[in-house]
């Protein structure tokens, strides 16, 4: 009788050691999405989550909007998920996300970001020259980041 109390609080112990380990690293990006950032931007990304007030100094971004997100680079995505808004000059009521999420999971969000806009972004060439992909798919040269 006290192999087989042993034998049960061992497989007790091991399910649930192994059941928290295992839902963080299963968690997809749809599942981060809704439970980190859709309080704020909403489930589908419109930027009208449950905590999206009229008392907020600024709206949450819309991440379904092409015209809006296609002005990021996929390092500005990932740099204001990972060390929130103020690290990207932008609300300060975005937190961090960088010591809660894996780089892994931070990027998949970066391409869950991208499909909910079906964007690419701004990106920078070779030579570290601003490219912006115009609507006939050719890309033209900027002077700067801010454009």
């Amino acid at each position: 009788m006290g192999k087989k109390a042993l034998l049960a609080v061992v497989a007790v112990l091991t399910f649930f050691a192994g059941a928290g380990t295992t839902s963080a690293l299963a968690a997809t990006a749809e599942e981060n999405y809704r439970f980190y950032c859709a309080q704020c931007h909403g489930l589908e990304g419109r930027g009208d989550g449950p905590n999206a007030t009229e008392n907020q100094p600024v709206s949450p971004r819309d991440h379904t909007s092409a015209k809006e997100m296609e002005k990021l680079t996929d390092e500005d995505i990932i740099n204001s998920i990972t060390d929130g808004g103020t690290a990207t000059s932008k609300s300060s009521l975005m937190p961090p996300f960088g010591k809660t999420l894996s780089r892994s999971e931070i990027s998949e969000l970066k391409g869950l970001l991208r499909k909910l806009c079906k964007c690419k972004g701004k990106w920078l060439g070779r030579q570290g020259v601003l490219l912006k992909k115009r609507s006939d798919g050719k890309y033209l040269r900027q002077s700067g980041l801010d454009t």
